[in-house]
């Protein structure tokens, strides 16, 4: 007798459809063949699913059994299969009866008891349910409290295998989940977090980063050891605006394919930030692998990936940034298939001004030599430092600031300023129909509209681009800068004030 079902596997960070047949009653010898491309951990589910049949009061087949799961040109792998093929077997051997059974997309792996285990992806093939037209889907709990953030599809949590044979004999039998019930949709306080009111000093710092946050815009800090690059870095999180619900399940549809979730969970809906090593990997921080898999661009979607010490890390592991910081998607292609994995996230970097840190700083004198600042500064390549917007010199701290008992503006003030800006970049895209919410991703052939300037700024910024040989992108990114600061200003033109600023952001151009 023949019984099918639908379940997923996950490429990127989208699931694909497929379908899991089993056909019982076949002449041959009493055995279950699985076919249809599965690794080995697929392979293995068989053992699993033999044992949980048994502890939930049902017998192993005892006619020659095929399984396959299509199509067979698509590689299947983890462990998500173990439900759909075991209801599969079930419904195919007469001990169950399911006729709704494909009407429901179906993922968990099994325990040898028969629990039902959390798989990998479930907000990503709720979301595949949901486009195929199901009428729902069937997850372990924990993936369902993911999964059930997304409207307009059905999520049912199911514990082991006789909970998920019950829901079929009697669908009433099963609660299912409402976004309400999601411990990932409650909002979080930024309270907890590290404090502007903490750091002494640095207002041309701090006045930078606020910019750069209220637009989106790439950030590179140059300072000498002890100016507080790192602390004040650390920082910029709790001044972050919070995330829409979609860009929150942007966020979390990535971590749920990786398989983690420890980030969502301690944190709740925020943004990410990611500060990984120097001496991580290309494919560490591009994505990739055998099977392609995010990286840390990609887990830094909508949030930040900060990188301390810039010059430090791989030149190759750092020209890899150079196409997803403009597209904001990077595309891996490997033998095993090729993914395009979102990646739009805000750069921040940190470095010293020259390899002993002490180049321009009035207290110490720079033991370096001039080709050993060019050597240094060379690591960060003119295309890559192009495409960051604002770069910030910032001197190290004075003792009269360190000892100041006075405490310095706190986060949620300027968190508040940034929201508004926010806000006001969202409404001005809305209205020309794009999903665009800040000033760093200003399409081309909205530049004039936005960033229209008038005669004496026009004459302001030509000479600033002759005097500083500026490229054609680094123009544009003076003019996005100065979108944000006026839009900090609630100004609805750009004036020459604004433009003065964005032009004393290209810091590294000046020096060069």
């Amino acid at each position: 007798m023949l019984s099918t079902s639908l379940s997923a596997t996950l490429s990127g960070v989208s699931a694909l459809k497929v379908t899991v047949e089993a056909n019982s009653g076949e002449k041959g010898d009493p055995k279950c063949v699985l076919v249809g491309l599965p690794d080995t951990s697929v392979k293995e589910s068989m053992d699993r699913v033999f044992s949980s049949i048994g502890n939930a009061g049902f017998s192993k087949p005892r006619t020659h059994v095929t399984i396959n799961l299509a199509p067979g040109d698509l590689r299947k792998e983890g462990a998500a299969f173990d439900l759909p093929i075991a209801l599969t077997l079930l419904d195919s051997t007469g001990q169950i009866k399911c006729e709704n059974l494909d009407d429901f997309l179906i993922a968990g792996e099994l325990a040898l008891s028969g629990e039902v285990r959390k798989v990998k992806g479930g907000l990503a093939m709720a979301i595949l349910a949901k486009e195929i037209g199901k009428k729902g889907v069937l997850l372990p709990r924990d993936s369902a409290t993911e999964a059930c953030l997304i409207e307009g599809i059905t999520v049912y949590p199911i514990d082991s295998l006789a909970h998920a044979i019950a829901f079929f004999e009697d669908q009433t039998s099963v609660d299912s989940l409402s976004p309400e019930h999601s411990p990932y949709s409650n909002l979080v306080e930024n309270g907890f977090l590290d404090d502007f009111t903490d750091v002494k000093g640095q207002y041309g710092l701090r006045r930078a980063i606020e910019v750069a946050v209220a637009g989106a815009h790439n950030l590179l800090i140059i300072g000498p050891p002890g100016a507080g690059k790192s602390m004040v870095a650390k920082r910029i999180p709790s001044i972050l605006p919070k995330p829409e619900m979609n860009e929150f399940l942007e966020i979390l549809n990535i971590y749920s394919v990786q398989g983690s979730d420890q980030f969502i969970k301690t944190e709740g809906m925020v943004r990410p930030v990611r500060s990984p090593h120097h001496t991580i990997s290309d494919v560490g921080l591009l994505g990739g692998g055998a099977i392609p898999g995010p990286g840390e661009i990609s887990l830094a979607h909508n949030g930040i990936l900060f990188l301390d010490e810039l010059p430090e890390f791989k030149r190759s592991a750092l020209e890899v940034l150079r196409q997803p910081l403009e597209d904001g998607q990077v595309t891996i292609s490997r033998s095993a298939g090729k993914v395009t994995l979102p990646c739009r996230f805000m750069l921040v970097g940190a470095m010293n001004p020259c390899p002993c840190g002490f180049l321009g700083d009035s207290q110490n004198t720079c033991r370096c030599s001039m080709p050993q600042i060019q050597k240094y500064r060379s690591k960060i390549s003119g295309p890559l430092m192009d495409r960051i917007d604002i770069h910030i010199e910032t001197p190290a701290v004075k003792i009269d600031e360190l000892q100041d008992s006075q405490k310095g503006e706190s986060s949620s003030a300027i968190r508040e300023r940034v929201e508004s800006c926010r806000d006001l970049q969202k409404q001005r895209y809305y209205e020309f129909g794009l999903t665009t919410h800040t000033n760093a991703t200003i399409p081309q052939n909205l530049m004039e509209q936005v960033c229209s300037t008038g005669g004496e700024e026009k004459e302001l910024i030509k000479k600033a681009i002759s005097k500083l040989s500026l490229s054609a992108r680094a123009y544009n990114k003076i003019l996005k800068v100065a979108r944000t600061v006026a839009d900090l200003d609630h100004s609805t033109i750009i004036q020459k004030k604004h433009l003065l600023e964005a032009i004393q952001y290209r810091s590294l151009d000046r020096n060069m």
